[in-house]
Formats: structure tokens, C-alpha cells, sequence
């Protein structure tokens, strides 16, 4: 475990390596593993923040922790006080610090909103090179400006987090509907405060079809009368299909998607048992498929074989988008006509105090949205312009009052990207904070993908 020293040390460390570099070609982070689904293109420098990795700390209902740990290693430094982080996304090697300049999110998310309302404070290196503490009082127009920043505004150093207490288990039931419209009701009843008891801790959804929808209710428990494993031969999101209800510790609550990066790994064959059986389970991980995913976006071996056989081509549709829920139907509606994806991912979300603005992503604290996942690709008819399915996603989701996350291929035009993502408030922290422009724009790293 690092010390402050440790940490105080890495700072000094890392202001002079960005000191040293050079004006000119834009600054990134020098790191093995991602997340995120953009190719990047032009020049860079990078900053080695491999210091920047551990928890300092664990207390009573808070923890402080470097923001370039990955939460599997936040989770197993917090689950044996019993207490874990109140949002824990869904991969093991997403950061802390990525979370909260992107946008985290989970089945807590209902009553927890996203990663960035549970800090309480985090150290912030600045375009400019300073290391800035923020809050909700102090540098609280970079604190409330920083989600949704990927990076453009700075990077978090050290965050300071707010931890909620777990149970040993959590005890699943799956919830069959007919339709997304039912699968909205079992959903809005669950997460609405003033509806009546809160009768979950947790809440997801697997679309499959339009007459196919699950609603995954979780449920803290002291004992369970038997435990599935999804880390081996048995695939988690089959089992919505297959079980009524399940029982999983907490830790494999919480990475119960991250083996087959949710149903990704169909993509390379992995789920067939056959094949699966030779796999030891040390490669059933996320990054492991990421990794694969990245070779071909850079070799693109598999799409100049597709080509010699004559197969069409498709359009990678990687998309997380975020409706209210009165909007989940007529999205979903759209959706199973335009695109040939399943399974979805439904994760309801609510923003967890009214009283903070987060500048860059404003939420209706009021409103209870539905976020929806797809991660998959469409064939193209000859022609047919390769962004095609994303523009119709990214249409859609403006017209039903919702926002989309920047992880990945976008294609707003600049005055339109700026009206949604609030550019007036980000011109003046980008001036206030990288005057120099030494990291690149949020719509130049987002939508231009350089």
C-alpha cells in the first residue's frame, strides 16, 4: 500500500515530467490498458503516471485511493472492512480516475447516481501543471466541471471516495417481461422513492428481444442456500435466461459481467464449452478481449478476410446512451427495427443529490433515466455510409431527451456537440486551467478522435 510520502514524491515526479515536455504536440497518458473505443489518430506525448496506482487508505465510510487504481484493486482493498465504493462499474481494469472525468455506472446507480457524486475531494493535475485540490467548496468550479472532461481539463491524482457497507451475498431475481414497457414498470416501481419500500439494492436489465426483456433485482444477503460461479465454464447473462433467481458473494456480484466482457466474448468463440474448457480462467477477463479487440483495430486482419470471402461490411456500433425511462419503449422500439444487436443492457440511473450541477453532463435530478448499452456490429448495405447506424443512434437519443457517453465513435457536428455537452461553462475552464491548450479539446479527443 503507498504512503503520502509515496504519493507526494509521484507529484513532484510527474509536474516535472510535464514541465519537460515540449509545446506542441498534445499530451496523453501512458497506460497499457483502456476502456475506451476511439482510434486515435495524430502525434502525442505521453506522461508515465504508473505511480499513480494503490489506495492510501481505507476508514469508516470513506477511502482515499490514486486515480490510476482500477477498481478490482479498490474493491478487494475495501471488501474486507465490509464496505465497498457506492458505484462499482462493470470491468475490473476501468480506473477511479477514468470513471470520474468519463462516466461511471451500475446496477447502485439507481440510488447512487454516477462515480463522480461519491467523491469528496481529489487532487487534480491541470493542463497548466498545477496540482489542485477540489470540492464542493473549494476549486468547486473545476470539481463540478471535471466529469465528463476525458481528460481535457487534467487528470485525477488522488481522490478521496465515499464507501457504503456490503452483506456476504447478494441474492438475484430475475423478473421475466413481455415488453420493454413492462420491463419500464418493474423497473420505475423499484427505483422511485415514495412508491413504497425500497425493495432492492440493486437493479439491471438484459433486453434480448421485444417480447424478452429481464429486470435483475439484487438484494443484500447474510447467507446463501448455494453460489453460481461465472468465472469458469457457466456464462452469467445465459443465466438470466435459464434461473429465477441466483446467489453470488459480492465479489462476483460485482464482476459478474466482466468475464465475458457482458456476452463480448461470443465475438471470438469463447462460450462455445469446447473451446472454453482450454481457457484457463486467468484470460476469462475484460481486458484480455479488449486487447484482442484493439490488435484488430489496428491490423484489421479479420476485416481483410472478410473482404477476400466477399462479406459485407459492417459498422461497429459501440455505443452507451441514457433516455428517461418515460422514453425506454419508443427508443427500444426504434432500435430492434434499425439495428440487428442483442442482448442489451439496461441500467437505470438517477442523479443522487439535486443540489450539484455537473456541468459538462447535466442530469434532471427529477427524472429517472434508463442507461442502454449495445456493443456489437451492423451489416452495411452496398454504399451505405459506414456511420450510419451511429447517427440514427445519436438522432434518436436528441430527440428523446437523452445524452449519449463519449467513450466511443461519435460524429456530432461542433455546434451541435457544443449546445449538449454545455461549451460556454468548458470554454472557461479549458482558458482557466490549460491555457496553452496541452491537452486537446473535449470535442477535438471525442468526436474528431485525435
Amino acid at each position: 500500500m503507498p504512503t503520502r510520502a509515496d504519493y507526494d514524491a509521484a507529484v513532484a515526479e510527474l509536474r516535472g515530467q510535464l514541465a519537460a515536455l515540449p509545446l506542441g504536440a498534445p499530451i496523453r497518458l501512458g497506460k497499457k490498458t483502456s476502456n475506451l473505443f476511439r482510434t486515435r489518430s495524430g502525434p502525442s506525448q505521453r506522461l508515465d503516471v504508473s505511480a499513480f496506482r494503490g489506495v492510501l487508505s481505507v476508514g469508516d465510510g470513506v477511502a482515499d485511493v490514486l486515480g490510476m487504481t482500477t477498481y478490482e484493486a479498490l474493491v478487494d482493498a475495501t471488501l474486507p472492512s465490509g464496505q465497498m465504493p457506492l458505484v462499482v462499474p462493470q470491468l475490473k481494469t476501468i480506473t477511479l480516475g477514468g470513471a470520474v472525468t468519463g462516466l461511471g455506472i451500475e446496477s447502485s446507480s439507481f440510488r447512487n447516481g454516477t462515480p463522480h457524486e461519491s467523491v469528496l475531494e481529489m487532487d487534480i493535475l491541470t493542463g497548466d501543471g498545477q496540482v489542485l485540490t477540489c470540492s464542493r467548496t473549494h476549486n468547486a468550479d473545476l470539481f463540478h466541471g471535471f466529469p465528463n472532461s476525458y481528460g481535457t481539463l487534467g487528470y485525477a491524482l488522488r481522490l478521496r471516495i465515499e464507501l457504503e457497507p456490503t452483506s456476504p451475498y447478494v441474492h438475484l431475481e430475475h423478473v421475466r417481461c413481455g415488453s420493454v414497457g413492462d420491463a419500464v414498470e418493474v423497473m420505475r416501481r423499484h427505483c422511485t422513492p415514495g412508491t413504497g419500500p425500497r425493495t432492492a439494492d440493486f437493479v439491471d436489465g438484459t433486453w434480448f428481444s421485444p417480447t424478452e426483456v429481464y429486470v435483475t433485482l439484487g438484494r443484500w444477503a447474510d447467507r446463501a442456500p448455494l453460489l453460481s460461479d461465472y468465472t469458469g465454464m457457466a456464462v452469467y447473462y445465459r443465466s438470466v435466461q435459464e434461473r429465477r433467481e441466483d446467489w453470488l458473494t459480492v465479489r462476483d456480484y460485482l464482476w459478474r459481467w466482466d468475464t465475458d466482457w457482458f456476452w463480448c466474448s461470443r465475438a471470438f468463440g469463447v462460450q462455445n464449452p469446447a473451446v472454453r474448457r482450454w481457457i484457463p480462467r486467468r484470460y476469462l477477463r475484460s481486458d484480455i478481449w479488449w486487447k484482442l479487440v484493439a490488435f484488430e483495430q489496428k491490423h484489421r486482419w479479420k476485416t481483410r478476410y472478410d473482404r477476400r470471402k466477399g462479406r459485407p461490411e459492417r459498422e461497429e456500433v459501440v455505443q452507451d446512451i441514457e433516455v428517461p425511462i418515460d422514453n425506454l419503449p419508443a427508443f427500444m422500439d426504434v432500435f430492434a427495427r434499425e439495428l440487428e444487436i442483442e442482448p442489451v443492457w439496461f441500467c437505470p440511473l438517477r442523479q443522487r443529490c439535486a443540489e450539484d450541477v455537473w456541468e459538462l453532463y447535466r442530469m434532471d435530478p427529477d427524472t429517472l433515466y434508463v442507461n442502454v448499452g449495445f456493443w456489437s456490429s451492423v451489416t452495411l448495405e452496398p454504399g451505405e455510409d459506414p456511420s450510419t447506424h451511429n447517427r440514427i443512434i445519436e438522432t434518436l437519443v436528441d430527440v428523446l431527451g437523452g445524452r449519449k457517453s463519449l467513450y466511443s465513435t461519435s460524429y456530432y457536428e461542433p455546434n451541435h456537440f457544443w449546445r449538449l455537452y454545455n461549451g460556454p461553462t468548458y470554454d472557461v475552464l479549458k482558458k482557466t486551467y490549460d491555457p496553452d491548450s496541452r491537452l486537446l479539446d473535449l470535442y477535438a479527443k471525442c468526436v474528431q478522435r485525435r
